[in-house]
């Protein structure tokens, strides 16, 4: 479990890092394991960059893959359209909005 990430969902503060080439700033929703096995982070990127080219929009995000990880001091809301509390890429969870 990273606490990191959890401090910084409670405290809906922005996450930045590096993931996949190049710097994301994300706000982190939810944290835990998938079923087999990985840490994985969930969350609304707000900016940076993206291999895919949606530079924003929800996305999972494998801690093993992020970088410099960075909290801001930028708040977020946590109420952004489309947070599904119960998604199920994530089997067990350690914190979530």
């Amino acid at each position: 479990m990273n606490p990191l990430v959890c401090q910084a969902i409670r405290d809906r503060r922005v996450v930045r890092f590096h993931y996949g080439g190049g710097t994301r700033d994300v706000e982190p929703y939810c944290h835990g394991f998938s079923r087999d096995g990985h840490e994985l982070l969930c969350g609304y990127q707000a900016s940076g960059f993206s291999r895919s080219g949606e530079g924003f929009g929800w996305k999972t995000f494998r801690l093993d893959a992020i970088r410099a990880l960075l909290v801001t001091d930028e708040a977020f809301s946590g109420d952004r359209p489309g947070y599904d509390p119960n998604d199920s890429s994530i089997s067990n969870v350690h914190c979530r909005i």
